[in-house]
């Protein structure tokens, strides 16, 4: 498509561009990125492909998508440790959706490259000193002083390092045993051991385990069945930084097309998407699965022309559209986006986003996000999608596997003045452990209902 159309990777210099630094030496950004340009591949064309292929299956009313991982992935936090719980957590939250509904999960982890995040100013001010905003890791420091703010091209190399690391990992995880449905019980996080959804996990894994006894009697081992000891994960961020995803982009030298190498799955924010702007010029020329974040702003004459900008072949699998309303929006906003989106005949995969709609602030300062709010918003997403006969096709949360307190609620009870005593992210609040597994049960239990009531396609799509 690109090379029909002229698109090149830097094709998006042409457009005006939204969220991006301004680096003091424009010629130190240009170096790096050169210097990038020759780096090798984090993620490779084969492996798009097999996602876009899995999300086309999804897309048409077979299996779900799971995405979910850090707000901003931080340098400061980069340890084994960390991205193994929130591998393990994806794992446990893919198994209790899966096992609920039937249906194969596809699993995309805000990981390996969610160091950009976009800003509502582009200066904050704190007793009367005014910097740049902190814009994440990949950018600029987030503490508040002039050198930590001022955005600096090398952390570029920092962020492909800790990426590539990262994905290193997560091969090993998914590939080399650790991924085995035969280690259900061993995913358990040590501080979920006295939770709810601790509990609940541990029955659901003595349930499959029975269930892969019988399997065993049969003669269906790991040693003959490899979907039983390993699994597809694959990862995702925002296309924000765009001189790093151009650097990133590559001609696959199988099918002659362009990829963004430095993930699977690529998509443009609710502050980027304007159909002739340049994230969606950029996102438009590769061959990457995409996903489009649909927000209150939304208009949806806007929208039709972004899903033809950037699937115009009208691909399953090419384009998720992931919906961040919020609990009191969505019921009267998404409905009309939905029929527009169907009348236009496009084939889009419908995901939901809970977390951003819901953000508020408390009275002693921080951010955080209510669990029951963003429950009520997953149930409306299912109701409207059964109401309108279209597939609730993904979830897209903001977690971690560590034992944060960040959102409120959940069956831990997490008070607003507990907020302070484990509160780490970056940026915006994430689900713990506990939460996530917590609201993948919940989710299940609707797919569940779903699937009694013939309202759950279920399908094959070839992803544990």
């Amino acid at each position: 498509m690109s090379m029909e159309t002229g698109w090149t990777a830097a094709s998006w210099r042409q457009r005006k561009a939204l969220q991006l630094p301004l680096y003091d030496d424009a010629g130190a950004c240009d170096a790096v990125c050169a210097r990038l340009g020759k780096f090798p591949p984090l993620v490779f064309a084969g492996e798009a492909r097999r996602l876009r292929r899995q999300l086309g299956e999804v897309a048409l009313g077979n299996g779900f998508l799971l995405q979910g991982g850090d707000c901003a992935e931080s340098f400061a936090e980069f340890h084994p440790d960390t991205i193994r719980d929130t591998f393990r957590l994806l794992l446990q939250m893919a198994v209790a959706l899966s096992f609920a509904s039937g249906s194969p999960v596809i699993k995309v982890g805000r990981m390996a490259g969610q160091f950009a995040k976009p800003r509502s100013t582009d200066f904050e001010e704190r007793d009367g000193a005014r910097l740049p905003s902190y814009r994440g890791d990949i950018i600029n420091g987030m503490a508040f002083d002039e050198a930590a703010r001022r955005p600096d091209p090398e952390r570029m190399l920092t962020a492909y390092s800790q990426a590539a690391a990262t994905l290193n990992l997560l091969r090993a995880f998914s590939q080399g045993g650790y991924a085995d449905l035969h280690r259900v019980h061993g995913w358990n996080l040590g501080f979920l051991a006295d939770s709810p959804a601790g509990e609940r996990y541990r029955k659901l894994a003595a349930r499959i385990s029975e269930a892969l006894d019988f399997f065993r009697a049969l003669g269906v081992t790991p040693d003959n069945t490899s979907r039983l000891k390993r699994t597809d994960f694959y990862t995702g961020h925002e296309a924000l930084l765009l001189p790093y995803e151009e650097a990133m982009t590559r001609i696959d030298s199988t099918s002659g097309d362009w990829y963004d190498t430095s993930a699977h799955f690529l998509w443009v924010g609710d502050r980027t998407r304007q159909p002739d702007g340049a994230h969606v010029e950029f996102l438009s020329g590769i061959e990457n699965p995409l996903g489009c974040k649909v927000g209150p702003s939304t208009d949806s004459d806007e929208l039709l022309r972004l899903i033809e900008r950037l699937n115009p072949d009208n691909v399953a699998g090419r384009l998720t559209l992931i919906c961040r309303m919020g609990a009191e929006r969505v019921g009267d906003m998404l409905p009309p986006i939905i029929r527009r989106v169907e009348d236009a005949g496009f084939t889009v995969l419908w995901s939901c986003d809970p977390m951003h709609g819901n953000t508020v602030k408390t009275a002693n300062g921080p951010k955080t996000r209510d669990f029951n709010r963003v429950l009520d918003e997953v149930r409306r997403f299912f109701e409207i999608h059964d109401a309108e006969g279209t597939h609730a096709g993904g979830i897209h949360l903001e977690l971690t596997g560590q034992d944060v307190t960040e959102c409120l609620g959940g069956a831990q009870e997490i008070t607003e003045q507990a907020l302070s005593s484990r509160y780490h992210t970056h940026c915006d609040p994430r689900l713990n452990a506990s939460q996530s597994l917590e609201m993948a049960f919940l989710i299940g239990a609707i797919m569940g209902d779903r699937k009694k009531a013939g309202k759950n396609p279920g399908g094959a799509a070839n992803g544990r």
